[in-house]
């Protein structure tokens, strides 16, 4: 509870977000609702892109920003993904250029960044399945 409120309260200091009050007649006390002020709009514009185009190993922070996909612009998400796809296929060829050495590699590297290849692969995949219904949207 402490933690919530003093987000909010961090949130309206900063002016990200404004509250709305309200008095409902079934209600003895007030109700605050809040909303995005042009800043907060910009601020999460700004969110979106800075973490859905980040790329970790299990890519939560992407995960994270598709959270609120259906909020956000679907060109800028478009964008996003084909950062994604950018970003995972030149991981791909890294590892892929590594694996050519593999006689060089220990065995144990070599199953690890097999592994890893075809996570990415897997990504690549969903990547574009996400561009093709964003496509289909727009």
């Amino acid at each position: 509870k402490g933690s919530f409120y003093y987000n909010i309260q961090q949130l309206e200091e900063k002016r990200l977000i404004q509250r709305i009050s309200e008095m409902r007649e079934s209600e003895s006390r007030e109700r605050n609702k809040y909303i995005l002020t042009d800043l907060g709009i910009t601020e999460f514009n700004r969110l979106m892109t800075k973490y859905g185009t980040k790329t970790d190993y299990v890519n939560l922070s992407f995960y994270g920003a598709m959270l609120f996909e259906e909020e956000f612009d679907k060109e800028k998400m478009r964008e996003i993904i084909l950062v994604q796809i950018k970003q995972t296929e030149k991981k791909i060829s890294l590892i892929e250029d590594a694996l050519a050495n593999r006689s060089t590699l220990m065995k144990s590297f070599v199953r690890m960044l097999e592994n890893s290849i075809s996570h990415h692969k897997v990504n690549v995949k969903w990547f574009y399945e996400l561009l093709k219904e964003i496509d289909s949207e727009l």
